[in-house]
């Protein structure tokens, strides 16, 4: 049985909750701003009727224009339970014809006719026009699209234990009026502010709280002060980006980089909040034209440089100087902490990562002897096998050689080792050789006689030995059957025969198996060809002799660590750049994939992609295996998150593209692009805006906790 306690209480309650309800949809109802009425509504449009008088009070209505439809009166009671307590969001898409249009225009043309010729009166002057009839002709119609709707719901007690009310936003009608009026106004100053910052709270990270102000609300490229939204802030949410793939598409010069360095810029300033808000948060940029990691003066300001986001280490009192690092091939005079991205690729630990390299920097390349080296690895076996670690030291001296006739300096402390690797059967096969180069094949014999060799010298044993290979003439075919039907006994008793010890034969005899194994055949391949070595000289800029580590181990720990790390591209070959790219984005995929699978939290990763197209995937790419694609699909359960820059939609890999969440657009010229947007959120509104304003910085934004796309002017990167 309620009480009469219980009874006050609750009259109580719904009175903070009306009044709650009234305060929040004030804040949003701007009554000054009325512009006129709903006359026609669908669920996907209304059609709003306006009149000249209140349009020019408000400041006019831009096409993509916010409007507002309700029933509610801010100034009264509201019962957030009712079906009429919510606001209907819309975006002014185009005029719209009245039911009298007709007539209307027959009445302008017939009055224009009559002031024509005459420069000093107008056809809607008073002169020309009765006050009735002009009246009637100030109306006129614009045709909206729903966005969605605004409405309460009850969100908990405050910190003093009133009851509140949450704004929630659906991204549709949750009602039809077909025979209700809905008011119209349109929303300026806080009013907007609110509008395009609604943030989903369902939507939102546990970091949510931090925003950062990218800029201004702006319409339309005709954009003036009068029009009361020229100051209406937009900001992001920087967490958005977590996790994410963000996507950033315009033309050259169209404010892209600016705008990436806004968004870096604010998630990297998350480590000075205050808890528990601070977040360090790792961040890789693929810098392809070294305006991240140097000062970059095309967009400088008269008398003064652009900052570089590589200067963030210096920016504040309390920064710390290694929380931003910087890494390219070649050094840089203005950047003496720059660490170079090299490796050695004859140390016995980089075999297989220096591989990587080469096999990435030939991915292109569809010639067959190509895509077979590609195919070999350097994995280690077990040292009880005997066998497999002579063939495998054999497959890694022959390497090297191939890595030295390439151009890549061998280290002084790594000599051409050949004992045990080319038994006398061989080198005497070698000798009675009967192939057209016979004397290149008995010297080669000779060398590796000596036992004492250069590198070089081990190079032009690969060729001849290859050679020898593949001549039906030269007598390896019968070394091969020999060797391949004498089972272990059988060849101790051939070596006794020749009067060998067991260093002068191949520790992998008796098995039954080829002397050279697939691999083997292979590497000598690429010394066959020409093109061969010349292909791997590509990667030759990143080898050196002097460092022992892998600088991808030492990337991913400093990404770990919560660091901004810049790869100045600048100065790379697009090949090699691509190709060193991918590699860091498999180490980094796998690291995070690894802790995942072990149960542990990954780190929170954001990998920019500068110039994407030189990078990603292109369209046409069909390969749902590419690093770059499993970023994409995958990476958001490891926390690796991907922001991406590029002038055209169409260049990027589509799988890539439709797993984006936040996008930002500028300026593109061309049918083809913009229809390829229109395939995503609500762009399809904007697509004669993007393809006709090319106004620098001017961007359509759409970000994971905002549910609708907001156009902005983004404000000037600094640092």
């Amino acid at each position: 049985m309620v009480t009469q306690l219980e009874q006050v209480f609750a009259a109580d309650k719904q009175s903070i909750l009306n009044a709650e309800a009234q305060r929040v949809f004030g804040e949003l109802i701007q009554l000054d701003q009325y512009v006129g009425d709903v006359y026609s509504i669908s669920y996907e449009s209304a059609l709003v009727q306006i009149h000249d008088n209140h349009r020019m009070r408000v400041g006019g209505i831009p096409s993509l224009s916010f409007l507002i439809a309700t029933r509610v009166d801010p100034n009264k009671p509201i019962d957030y339970k009712l079906e009429d307590s919510s606001i209907v969001l819309l975006r002014v898409m185009d005029a719209a014809q009245l039911p009298n249009a007709a007539e209307a225009e027959r009445i302008r043309v017939e009055v224009a006719q009559r002031v024509s010729g005459d420069p000093s009166i107008h056809w809607d002057d008073q002169e020309a026009m009765d006050g009735v009839t002009q009246n009637l002709l100030s109306f006129a119609g614009v045709k909206c699209r729903v966005i969605g709707t605004f409405f309460l719901e009850p969100g908990g007690n405050d910190e003093v234990g009133r009851p509140k009310l949450n704004l929630r936003f659906g991204s549709d009608l949750s009602n039809y009026y077909p025979n209700r009026g809905l008011k119209v106004y349109k929303p300026n100053g806080r009013a907007l502010a609110h509008i395009v910052n609604y943030r989903d709270p369902e939507r939102l990270h546990t970091h949510a709280e931090v925003t950062v102000n990218i800029g201004e609300v702006r319409y339309a490229s005709t954009n003036r002060e009068f029009q009361g939204v020229t100051e209406v802030p937009v900001s992001i949410t920087p967490t958005d980006l977590l996790g994410q793939k963000t996507a950033l598409f315009g033309m050259t010069r169209t404010g892209k980089s600016n705008t990436t360095k806004i968004i870096l810029k604010a998630v990297f300033d998350l480590r000075y909040e205050p808890e528990p808000r601070k977040l360090r948060v790792g961040q890789l940029v693929f810098d392809a034209n070294g305006e991240y990691a140097n000062e970059n003066t095309q967009d400088a300001s008269a008398g003064r440089n652009a900052a570089a986001i590589k200067n963030l280490r210096d920016a504040r009192s309390d920064a710390d100087p290694a929380d931003v690092v910087t890494y390219g091939i070649t050094g840089h005079p203005n950047d003496p902490q720059r660490r170079l991205m090299l490796l050695n690729f004859y140390l016995e630990d980089n075999l297989q990562t220096g591989k990587q390299i080469i096999d990435q920097a030939l991915a292109g390349d569809s010639v067959k002897f190509i895509r077979n080296f590609v195919q070999v690895t350097f994995k280690k076996p077990d040292d009880d096998d005997k066998g497999e670690v002579v063939r495998y030291k054999r497959r890694v001296l022959c390497y090297r050689a191939l890595l030295k006739k390439a151009g890549l300096d061998a280290p002084a402390s790594i000599k051409p080792d050949i004992k045990n690797l080319f038994g006398k059967p061989l080198r005497d096969a070698m000798v009675k050789s009967s192939g057209a180069d016979s004397t290149g094949h008995a010297q080669a014999a000779a060398l590796l006689e000596s036992g004492n060799i250069s590198w070089d010298q081990m190079a032009f044993i690969c060729e001849r030995l290859y050679d020898f290979m593949i001549d039906k003439k030269s007598g390896y075919s019968t070394f091969e059957q020999k060797y391949a039907a004498k089972k272990e006994k059988e060849f101790d008793d051939l070596d006794a025969a020749f009067g060998l010890d067991e260093e002068e034969t191949d520790d992998d005899s008796g098995k039954g198996d080829s002397w050279a194994d697939d691999d083997l055949k292979k590497i000598l391949a690429m010394f066959h060809f020409p093109n061969g070595s010349r292909q791997i000289g590509k990667v030759t800029p990143q080898h050196t002799t002097r460092t022992a580590g892998d600088y991808a181990e030492d990337i991913y720990n400093e990404l770990v660590e919560g660091k901004l790390v810049i790869i100045d591209q600048s100065s790379g070959d697009e090949e090699i750049n691509r190709a060193n790219a991918s590699r860091l984005m498999e180490y980094i995929f796998r690291q995070n994939q690894d802790m995942f699978r072990k149960g542990q939290l990954p780190t929170d990763i954001l990998i920019y992609v500068e110039e994407a197209h030189t990078i990603l995937p292109p369209e046409s790419e069909k390969d749902l295996s590419n690093i770059w694609v499993k970023t994409a699909k995958e990476g958001g359960k490891y926390h690796l998150g991907l922001v991406y820059a590029t002038q055209e939609v169409s260049s990027i890999q589509r799988n890539i593209v439709k797993n984006t969440a936040n996008f930002l657009i500028a300026h593109l010229n061309n049918t083809d692009e913009t229809r390829e947007l229109c395939k995503y959120y609500d762009f399809a509104d904007f697509e004669s805006s993007i393809r006709r304003a090319q106004d620098r910085g001017f961007l359509r934004v759409k970000t994971l906790s905002n549910l609708f796309v907001v156009p902005v002017q983004i404000k000037r990167f600094e640092v």
